[in-house]
């Protein structure tokens, strides 16, 4: 994110220009008191740490050999701060503030009363969602502090895993992780607000004092993952929905004068000038105007009138999650303060919500009170930044759906059941040939919907790019459940979902999940399932990118389960294709499949087969007689060969490679409980399945991957 005008500045604030180095420091200040201000659980050492890391910064500036990475190199002195700080207070995780709603001048006209109930829910989620952040663990909040700032668009994510001197790719598992985590704990948290609790609950929290104790949390969740009434009350808006709601943090006006000064004098010490105590006095003046005067977000106006007229004020130091946006690091000073005006309409701001139930009106307004009737109405007005909730029931849809408009990177647009709910859309009625659903766009989450009776594809990504698809159960089509198509199509991740039952009246190319003709890298499928199709459970044909398949399960394909006269489907599990690309499949399981578990036929294709376990297939466990793959401590049993692979494979580890293999040290044979409903976190099921009683690191471990 550092712009050229950045690296200047940098680099002339190296050469003793006194002006660049004030004007730079004005500029990334905020910065670096929003990631001080989440990663931090006291609020009171704050702007001291925030005080430290621009010293140092001001002292260590002509150690910086790179000016292209100075707000990486800054935010890596910011988070050595907080961890000098916390580990001297040695009380990691004490508190969090709660969230401060708006204080602004309502509009005395504004009838206020139809809205309050959503105000007071979204409200109560927010104070929820901070209160989850408590459990995190130290390193934990540091990262979720780092990527509050990617989500609402002041650092990318080259930068975020430049701060911790890690991959890009890391730095997404860590972040997928440490969202697991937070989700978990609100559900952890509700689950023990739920009046009369649970009585397993109630007896794993036998002697808590009710505070974050991370020792605590793990026995607590242990309780909850496995309960489905606690786990029930895990239904809640995804994190990056709080993330951009909650925005940025201010920089304190009470003390940041104080604070500035103390940064300018040293700068003044190492320039020898005082340009430097004029920007930031500059800055601390436009921070310090009411945020009213210099905030514009969607949800200003009604959270405003709501926190004025209905809630009660909240303690002085409660202002932490008021979003006042960080001005861009673009080097020059910051603006002069505007003054304030008093909302005219506070319904004027546009929404950030929209709705659609089956009992809607299109003609409506969209809201939770009037919903729109049909997902086209909300696909046509939807923004970025936006989420379209789907109440629940079933949505008989008749006619396609077609998503163009792009979310961006720190805004996405989310397509999302609405929490306690779950959707279906129908589209039996839906006539033609087209698929029903085309995302041709990018930046969208969608997730925790079911879609079924699609007479053709039911979902299509079509050259879309940076997609999460999470949650989702696409069952009974008359095509592939999940088809990514197209040039463009990449980084996108497909999680957590089921693809089953599909079929085509022919009995021959439905499949579970597939990537066809197109390119595109970083496309992961992770934790899925591909079970009861016609044809193949997850294919890949003409797709000349690497797409990477972990921890993801596939069974039962190939079978005739639809009372047709004849089945041509492959059934394989897995089916990599005939092209060149290399792909990689790690931690899997393929079983019972009317053909091959794993298979691919590409000459020259060096696929990465890891960990995965194949069983009871039809066909062979892995049967790749064409392709040069690597193969690394992968389980085959039960099949009709174990392997068949090129002469002088590279293999090792794998089962056909030891002795002591057989059935037998399967501890668990009867697939159901691996085939079993997910839980309430859309996890895989909890299963022994296919575990065994041998080496630990043969075979996929059968365990929710996150």
């Amino acid at each position: 994110m550092e712009t050229t005008a950045d690296v200047e500045l940098v680099t002339a604030a190296q050469r003793g220009d006194r002006q660049a180095l004030a004007d730079l420091l004005a500029a990334h200040l905020p910065l670096v008191h929003n990631v001080v201000g989440r990663a931090l659980p006291e609020r009171s050492d704050v702007d001291d740490v925030v005080q430290e890391t621009m010293l140092r910064a001001v002292e260590r500036l002509s150690d910086l050999r790179d000016p292209a990475r100075f707000r990486s190199w800054l935010l890596t002195i910011a988070i050595r701060q907080v961890k000098d700080r916390m580990r001297a207070r040695r009380q990691a995780l004490s508190r969090q503030t709660p969230l401060t709603e708006y204080t602004e001048t309502p509009d005395p006209d504004t009838d206020i009363a139809p809205h309050a109930v959503d105000r007071i829910s979204r409200i109560e989620e927010r104070h929820e969602f901070l209160a989850a952040v408590r459990w995190l663990t130290t390193d934990e909040r540091h990262l979720l502090a780092l990527w509050w700032q990617e989500v609402n668009g002041t650092l990318t994510r080259t930068e975020v895993a430049d701060t911790l001197a890690i991959s890009i790719a890391h730095a997404g598992v860590r972040i997928q992780r440490m969202k697991a985590q937070l989700m978990l704990a609100r559900t952890v948290l509700r689950a023990c607000r739920l009046r009369p609790r649970c009585a397993g609950l109630a007896e794993a929290a036998r002697g808590w004092d009710g505070g974050p104790d991370p020792r605590w949390f793990r026995k607590l969740a242990r309780h909850v993952r496995h309960c489905p009434t606690c786990g029930a009350a895990g239904t809640h808006l995804p994190v990056e929905h709080h993330v951009v709601a909650i925005g940025l943090l201010p920089a304190s006006a009470a003390h940041l004068p104080e604070l500035l000064g103390t940064a300018a004098a040293a700068g003044k010490a190492a320039t020898g000038t005082a340009p430097l105590f004029d920007a930031v006095r500059r800055l601390a003046e436009h921070l310090s105007v009411k945020p009213a005067a210099v905030v514009a977000t969607p949800v200003v106006g009604a959270v405003a009138v709501l926190a004025v007229t209905l809630l009660p004020p909240l303690a002085e130091d409660d202002g932490l999650a008021q979003p006042l946006p960080v001005p861009p690091a673009t080097g020059g000073a910051t603006s002069p303060a505007v003054t304030a005006r008093p909302s005219a309409s506070p319904s004027a701001a546009p929404p950030t919500e929209i709705f659609v139930a089956a009992d809607g009106d299109d003609r409506a307004a969209g809201t939770r009170a009037q919903p729109y009737a049909s997902l086209n109405k909300a696909v046509s007005v939807v923004r970025p930044g936006q989420t379209i909730f789907l109440r629940g029931g079933v949505h008989r849809a008749t006619e396609p759906v077609r998503i163009d408009m792009d979310g961006t990177a720190d805004r996405r647009i989310t397509l999302v059941n609405f929490p306690g709910e779950r959707p279906t859309l129908d589209a039996s009625r839906v006539a033609g040939n087209e698929p029903y659903l085309i995302l041709g766009a990018d930046h969208w989450t969608i997730e925790g919907i079911d879609i079924v009776k699609a007479p053709r594809d039911p979902l299509v990504c079509q050259s879309c790019s940076h997609n999460v698809f999470r949650n989702l159960s696409v069952h009974d089509n008359g095509g592939t459940g999940l088809v990514l198509r197209g040039a463009g199509t990449s980084d996108n991740q497909i999680l957590d979902s089921d693809f089953h039952h599909n079929t085509d009246a022919a009995g021959r190319d439905a499949d579970g999940l597939a990537f066809r003709s197109g390119s595109g890298t970083g496309n992961v499928v992770r934790g899925c399932r591909t079970f009861d199709n016609v044809d193949d459970g997850l294919a890949i044909d003409g797709f000349a990118d690497p797409v990477t398949i972990d921890g993801t399960w596939s069974f039962g394909n190939g079978i005739n389960r639809w009372d047709l006269p004849e089945v041509y489907g492959s059934g394989h599990g897995f089916d990599l294709g005939d092209d060149p690309t290399a792909h990689v499949v790690t931690r899997s399981a393929a079983w019972k499949n009317n053909g091959h578990g794993f298979t691919g036929a590409g000459a020259r294709a060096t696929h990465r087969i890891e960990r995965n376990t194949a069983f009871r297939n039809a066909g062979d466990g892995f049967a790749f007689p064409s392709s040069p793959a690597v193969f690394r401590d992968n389980l085959a049993l039960g099949n009709f060969r174990h392997s068949v692979l090129v002469d002088d494979p590279d293999a090792a580890g794998n089962s056909w490679n030891e002795p002591g293999w057989k059935t037998e040290v399967i501890r668990e044979i009867d697939p159901a409980t691996a085939e079993a409903p997910r839980p309430a976190d859309g996890a895989l099921p909890d299963t022994d399945y296919l575990t065994h009683t041998n080496d630990p690191r043969v075979g996929a471990p059968m365990k929710p991957v996150r």
